[in-house]
């Protein structure tokens, strides 16, 4: 029904995934876990990784199922209708969006000391030129997306070599050169700061928001060959990989580091002005190699920017099919590509790098994205119900109890995130209510109020946590640490039971999912 070409390849799915997941954030990540952890950071890849795995099994159950394009806004109509559908799929698209005007100004940022007219000298933002330079690699993410599904990820494949084989090279180098294993067993000890600091530098630390590009899988999934296979293992391979090159990359940093360097602590471990990894390869004499770590550091955003551009365009592609934006988003070019959406987004890109400061952009991306990841846990039960006999190529075994696990994880996921994102969240997810209204004015019956009731308990129970609690700028910090955590988990549990017992009825769905080519529309998916 789509016209969308299924052209990619299991290889072209897990590079894009792998891609969406190695960004820039491996230049900095290992430093950021030490000072929470020390040497136990390596305990905190290796939960983060586990987490996200378990929330990403429950997408690969859906879109190998239901290979459709922009899966995170598309599945929710399937379980619950129009208004979870809306509320998922506006706050992903509101994120995407800010992705392209983040990662070129990331870029530029790196390119500063070459090409020192992009930026000015007294606040650092960009120049006339810089803005026009941002725009050209933005229209460039455009034109390598609308080429087509294969030109695209044969692109993305080169670019995710490099970004898979830079921190490979240098963690082996860095073993080589210097590894001093006392650095592991100071006087303070493996876990200096205990249990809290392991998930400290798994939540603030920005471990478990390394592995959120998996959700590029999901967005893809319409336009993949032999999507039963291809999903899950994609799903599954991308997030081993990508864990096994971040834990292999901290261990590499803990050992090549100079005793001299921690004489204030892991908590005070600083390189001043200098990257951390710039000042370690440095420190052991691999001072040719930061011209590699210099390609890496402009290839790692440069790949996040092509993927999501290449994302975002399904899930407005999705938002057109569930009648929340013009139909004529839905339009694809004779590339198979859905330019329209291509250039919507575009258009509202350039808006957010032209007037909204780059700290907000980047705060309103981490709030809208990772609100859309609460979807899979509890789609995958609805349709264990609602689609009881069609053919899954993986089932989950106990998947009430992985899908829980799993959407106290995306809940513990957006509370991480900090108040200072949360209420940017509140207020999106507001200004999509009010477009939701004005869609529906004539139609409220077509809103499926019912099945969304427990949306709204959900938002402010998490808004009221996340401001009692420890993360983010204006939070009281009430709850304390750890009775936080457990909390948001005995939390999400009552709001899980509450969303699946509120899915759709056998008729809604028949006629919701009958407008897909993936079911047969004249044969009935249930008995009714």
């Amino acid at each position: 029904m789509t016209g969308l070409k299924r052209d990619i390849g299991l290889l072209g799915l897990t590079f894009i995934s792998v891609g969406g997941i190695i960004g820039s954030g491996w230049l900095f990540g290992p430093l950021l876990a030490v000072q929470h952890a020390g040497p136990a950071a390596v305990i905190s890849w290796i939960i983060g990784a586990v987490a996200m795995f378990i929330l990403a099994i429950t997408f690969a159950e859906i879109s190998a199922m239901l290979p459709i394009p922009g899966g995170i806004a598309r599945v929710p109509q399937f379980s619950h209708g129009n208004i979870v559908s809306m509320a998922m799929g506006w706050t992903a698209w509101i994120g995407y969006n800010t992705t392209a005007p983040i990662e070129v100004e990331a870029m530029l940022k790196y390119l500063a000391p070459y090409a020192p007219w992009l930026h000015t000298a007294e606040t650092g933002d960009l120049t006339g030129a810089g803005v026009f330079v941002a725009l050209v690699f933005m229209l460039l993410f455009v034109a390598v997306n609308a080429l087509g599904v294969k030109f695209f990820t044969r692109v993305n494949a080169v670019l995710t070599w490099a970004k898979i084989a830079i921190p490979a090279v240098l963690s082996i180098l860095l073993i080589a050169s210097r590894f001093k294993v006392e650095n592991f067993s100071r006087p303070d000890g493996f876990a200096p700061y205990g249990l809290q600091g392991i998930m400290a530098a798994v939540s603030t630390g920005g471990i478990i928001f390394s592995f959120i590009g998996f959700r590029h899988v999901v967005d893809m999934a319409g336009e993949v060959r032999n999507p039963k296979f291809a999903i899950p293992a994609a799903l599954i391979l991308s997030i081993v990989l990508c864990a096994a090159i971040y834990l292999g990359l901290q261990v590499a940093f803990i050992g090549a580091l100079d005793p001299s360097m921690l004489s204030k602590g892991w908590a005070q471990l600083s390189f001043g002005g200098e990257g951390p990894l710039d000042a370690v390869i440095t420190s052991v004499g691999l001072v040719w190699f930061l011209s590699l770590l210099n390609v890496g550091s402009v290839i790692g955003p440069f790949g996040n920017g092509l993927v999501s551009t290449g994302s975002n365009a399904r899930i407005a592609l999705a938002l057109s099919q569930n009648g929340f934006l013009p139909k004529r988003l839905k339009a694809l070019s004779s590339f198979g590509v859905p330019l329209w959406a291509l250039a919507l987004n575009f258009l509202i890109g350039t808006l957010f790098l032209l007037t909204v400061p780059f700290t907000t952009v980047i705060a309103l991306n981490g709030a809208a994205i990772v609100l859309s990841f609460a979807v899979g846990p509890v789609a995958v039960v609805c349709l264990r119900d609602l689609l009881p006999d069609h053919p899954r190529s993986i089932r989950i075994p106990a998947v009430r109890l992985v899908a829980l696990s799993a959407f106290a994880i995306a809940t513990l996921i957006v509370y991480w995130s900090g108040w200072d994102t949360v209420w940017r969240l509140g207020i999106a997810l507001i200004v999509g209510k009010v477009l939701l209204l004005v869609r529906f004015r004539n139609s409220l019956d077509e809103m499926d109020v019912t099945e969304a009731l427990w949306l709204m308990p959900y938002f402010a129970g998490l808004g009221l946590i996340s401001f009692l609690g420890q993360f983010g700028t204006g939070s009281l910090k009430q709850i304390p640490f750890g009775w936080d955590i457990l909390v948001c988990v005995l939390f999400s549990s009552i709001v899980f039971v509450l969303a699946v017992r509120s899915a759709l009825s056998p008729e809604k769905f028949n006629e919701y999912i009958s407008e897909e080519e993936v079911i047969d529309p004249k044969k009935p998916v249930i008995g009714l």
